[in-house]
Protein backbone atom coordinates (compact mmCIF):
# COMPACT_ATOMS: atom_id res chain seq x y z
CA UNK A 1 0.00 0.00 0.00
CA UNK A 2 1.41 3.45 -0.78
CA UNK A 3 2.63 5.35 1.68
CA UNK A 4 -0.68 8.21 2.97
CA UNK A 5 0.12 11.56 2.25
CA UNK A 6 -2.07 14.73 3.06
CA UNK A 7 -4.28 16.22 0.91
CA UNK A 8 -3.36 19.86 -0.56
CA UNK A 9 -5.24 22.81 1.14
CA UNK A 10 -8.45 23.73 -0.83
CA UNK A 11 -7.95 26.73 -3.08
CA UNK A 12 -8.82 29.99 -1.93
CA UNK A 13 -11.05 31.43 -4.33
CA UNK A 14 -10.87 35.36 -5.72
CA UNK A 15 -13.43 37.14 -3.95
CA UNK A 16 -14.85 40.78 -5.41
CA UNK A 17 -14.16 43.41 -3.55
CA UNK A 18 -16.13 46.80 -2.76
CA UNK A 19 -13.67 49.78 -4.07
CA UNK A 20 -13.45 52.73 -1.08
CA UNK A 21 -13.53 55.73 -3.67
CA UNK A 22 -13.35 59.56 -2.84
CA UNK A 23 -12.03 61.65 0.18
CA UNK A 24 -14.52 61.34 2.16
CA UNK A 25 -14.70 57.76 2.26
CA UNK A 26 -11.13 56.99 2.47
CA UNK A 27 -10.53 59.37 5.25
CA UNK A 28 -12.90 57.44 7.26
CA UNK A 29 -10.24 54.55 7.31
CA UNK A 30 -7.65 56.85 8.26
CA UNK A 31 -9.17 55.95 11.85
CA UNK A 32 -6.80 53.16 13.44
CA UNK A 33 -10.01 51.50 15.35
CA UNK A 34 -11.58 51.84 12.31
CA UNK A 35 -9.14 50.12 10.63
CA UNK A 36 -9.24 47.33 13.59
CA UNK A 37 -13.18 47.18 13.55
CA UNK A 38 -12.99 46.12 9.30
CA UNK A 39 -10.07 43.78 9.76
CA UNK A 40 -11.95 42.15 12.57
CA UNK A 41 -14.78 41.46 10.95
CA UNK A 42 -13.13 40.23 7.99
CA UNK A 43 -10.92 37.87 9.81
CA UNK A 44 -14.64 36.63 11.14
CA UNK A 45 -16.00 35.70 7.77
CA UNK A 46 -16.97 39.36 6.59
CA UNK A 47 -20.06 39.86 9.10
CA UNK A 48 -20.14 39.77 13.15
CA UNK A 49 -22.44 41.73 15.70
CA UNK A 50 -20.82 44.39 17.77
CA UNK A 51 -20.02 42.20 20.35
CA UNK A 52 -18.52 39.79 18.71
CA UNK A 53 -16.05 42.10 17.78
CA UNK A 54 -15.44 44.19 20.61
CA UNK A 55 -14.22 40.97 22.40
CA UNK A 56 -12.30 40.56 19.42
CA UNK A 57 -10.22 43.80 20.02
CA UNK A 58 -10.59 43.55 23.96
CA UNK A 59 -12.92 47.19 24.46
CA UNK A 60 -16.15 47.88 25.10
CA UNK A 61 -18.80 47.86 22.86
CA UNK A 62 -20.74 50.71 23.70
CA UNK A 63 -17.48 52.23 22.17
CA UNK A 64 -17.98 50.85 18.81
CA UNK A 65 -21.39 51.75 17.82
CA UNK A 66 -20.07 55.17 16.88
CA UNK A 67 -17.42 53.69 14.58
CA UNK A 68 -20.16 50.98 12.91
CA UNK A 69 -22.71 53.86 12.06
CA UNK A 70 -20.34 56.14 10.86
CA UNK A 71 -19.03 53.34 8.15
CA UNK A 72 -22.70 52.42 7.48
CA UNK A 73 -23.74 55.54 6.82
CA UNK A 74 -20.85 55.43 4.29
CA UNK A 75 -21.83 52.22 2.62
CA UNK A 76 -18.90 50.91 3.71
CA UNK A 77 -20.47 48.90 6.19
CA UNK A 78 -24.28 47.34 6.02
CA UNK A 79 -26.34 46.24 9.17
CA UNK A 80 -28.12 43.05 8.82
CA UNK A 81 -31.70 42.51 10.37
CA UNK A 82 -31.50 40.24 12.90
CA UNK A 83 -34.33 40.22 15.69
CA UNK A 84 -31.07 40.81 18.54
CA UNK A 85 -28.03 41.99 18.36
CA UNK A 86 -26.97 44.73 16.10
CA UNK A 87 -25.35 42.63 13.29
CA UNK A 88 -22.81 44.18 10.12
CA UNK A 89 -21.49 43.29 6.91
CA UNK A 90 -18.34 44.31 5.43
CA UNK A 91 -19.67 46.12 1.62
CA UNK A 92 -22.93 46.62 0.16
CA UNK A 93 -25.04 43.14 -0.71
CA UNK A 94 -23.74 39.78 -0.16
CA UNK A 95 -20.60 41.58 1.33
CA UNK A 96 -17.47 42.51 0.04
CA UNK A 97 -13.39 42.87 1.22
CA UNK A 98 -12.91 47.14 0.69
CA UNK A 99 -10.49 48.56 -1.38
CA UNK A 100 -9.03 51.73 -2.04
CA UNK A 101 -9.10 53.46 -4.84
CA UNK A 102 -5.76 55.43 -4.89
CA UNK A 103 -7.26 58.42 -7.13
CA UNK A 104 -6.22 60.94 -9.55
CA UNK A 105 -6.98 63.88 -7.18
CA UNK A 106 -4.72 65.26 -4.76
CA UNK A 107 -6.97 64.91 -1.94
CA UNK A 108 -7.76 61.39 -2.65
CA UNK A 109 -4.01 60.55 -2.50
CA UNK A 110 -3.54 62.15 0.61
CA UNK A 111 -6.34 60.66 2.28
CA UNK A 112 -4.95 57.32 0.70
CA UNK A 113 -1.43 58.35 2.50
CA UNK A 114 -2.99 58.50 6.00
CA UNK A 115 -4.43 55.62 5.98
CA UNK A 116 -1.53 54.59 5.47
CA UNK A 117 0.38 55.80 7.82
CA UNK A 118 -2.57 54.39 10.16
CA UNK A 119 -1.74 50.97 8.92
CA UNK A 120 2.12 50.70 9.35
CA UNK A 121 1.89 52.43 13.22
CA UNK A 122 -0.77 48.96 13.44
CA UNK A 123 1.78 46.74 11.57
CA UNK A 124 4.55 48.38 14.05
CA UNK A 125 2.34 47.95 17.31
CA UNK A 126 1.62 43.78 15.93
CA UNK A 127 5.19 43.24 15.36
CA UNK A 128 6.42 44.72 18.55
CA UNK A 129 3.83 42.49 20.76
CA UNK A 130 4.62 39.57 19.20
CA UNK A 131 8.54 39.81 19.31
CA UNK A 132 7.97 40.02 23.55
CA UNK A 133 5.54 37.49 23.13
CA UNK A 134 7.67 34.06 24.44
CA UNK A 135 5.53 31.77 22.24
CA UNK A 136 5.65 33.70 18.80
CA UNK A 137 7.20 31.21 16.53
CA UNK A 138 10.06 33.20 15.11
CA UNK A 139 12.06 30.09 13.11
CA UNK A 140 11.31 27.26 10.63
CA UNK A 141 8.17 26.57 8.16
CA UNK A 142 5.32 28.19 10.17
CA UNK A 143 6.95 30.76 11.44
CA UNK A 144 4.48 33.80 12.40
CA UNK A 145 6.91 36.95 12.85
CA UNK A 146 8.79 38.47 9.64
CA UNK A 147 9.56 41.74 8.39
CA UNK A 148 11.91 42.78 6.02
CA UNK A 149 12.85 45.22 3.23
CA UNK A 150 14.07 44.44 -0.30
CA UNK A 151 14.79 46.85 -3.26
CA UNK A 152 15.77 45.63 -6.88
CA UNK A 153 15.47 45.71 -10.44
CA UNK A 154 12.22 43.89 -11.74
CA UNK A 155 10.92 42.76 -14.92
CA UNK A 156 6.97 43.40 -16.14
CA UNK A 157 7.04 39.68 -15.79
CA UNK A 158 8.84 39.76 -12.00
CA UNK A 159 6.38 42.71 -11.29
CA UNK A 160 3.18 40.48 -12.29
CA UNK A 161 4.26 37.79 -10.50
CA UNK A 162 4.57 39.58 -7.33
CA UNK A 163 1.41 41.12 -7.46
CA UNK A 164 0.00 37.16 -7.74
CA UNK A 165 2.08 36.61 -4.39
CA UNK A 166 0.97 39.17 -2.79
CA UNK A 167 -2.63 38.64 -3.82
CA UNK A 168 -2.46 35.07 -2.87
CA UNK A 169 -1.24 36.05 1.05
CA UNK A 170 -4.26 38.09 0.99
CA UNK A 171 -6.50 35.62 0.03
CA UNK A 172 -5.03 32.93 2.57
CA UNK A 173 -5.89 35.09 5.78
CA UNK A 174 -10.05 35.50 4.07
CA UNK A 175 -12.35 33.10 5.94
CA UNK A 176 -13.63 32.14 9.06
CA UNK A 177 -12.19 30.76 11.69
CA UNK A 178 -12.93 26.78 11.84
CA UNK A 179 -11.39 23.50 13.09
CA UNK A 180 -7.57 23.70 12.39
CA UNK A 181 -7.58 27.34 11.20
CA UNK A 182 -7.69 29.10 14.63
CA UNK A 183 -4.35 30.69 14.74
CA UNK A 184 -4.89 34.60 14.48
CA UNK A 185 -2.13 36.84 12.17
CA UNK A 186 -2.04 39.98 10.48
CA UNK A 187 -0.42 40.94 7.30
CA UNK A 188 1.03 44.33 6.31
CA UNK A 189 3.10 45.33 2.88
CA UNK A 190 4.02 48.26 1.04
CA UNK A 191 4.92 47.67 -2.88
CA UNK A 192 6.22 50.89 -4.30
CA UNK A 193 8.14 52.22 -7.33
CA UNK A 194 11.79 53.62 -6.83
CA UNK A 195 13.13 56.67 -8.89
CA UNK A 196 16.08 55.75 -10.49
CA UNK A 197 18.79 57.33 -9.15
CA UNK A 198 20.39 60.37 -11.30
CA UNK A 199 23.96 58.80 -12.24
CA UNK A 200 21.89 55.74 -13.59
CA UNK A 201 19.77 57.87 -15.84
CA UNK A 202 22.62 59.43 -17.04
CA UNK A 203 24.31 56.35 -17.86
CA UNK A 204 21.60 55.39 -20.22
CA UNK A 205 21.08 58.61 -21.59
CA UNK A 206 24.66 58.36 -22.89
CA UNK A 207 24.55 54.71 -23.58
CA UNK A 208 21.54 55.40 -26.29
CA UNK A 209 23.62 58.75 -27.34
CA UNK A 210 26.60 56.44 -28.65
Amino acid sequence: MAPSRKSPPAPVRARRHQVVRGAEQITLLASPVRQDLVDTLEALGGEADVAAVATQLGRPADGLYYHFDLLAKAGLLQRVDTDGARRYRIGQGRGAPLKLDYGSDAESREAVGRVVDKLLQAARRDFHAALDEPGTVKEGPERELWAGRNKGWVHARDLAEANRLLTRLQQLLQGPRRVGRDRLVSLSFVLAPLPAAAGRRTSRAKERAR
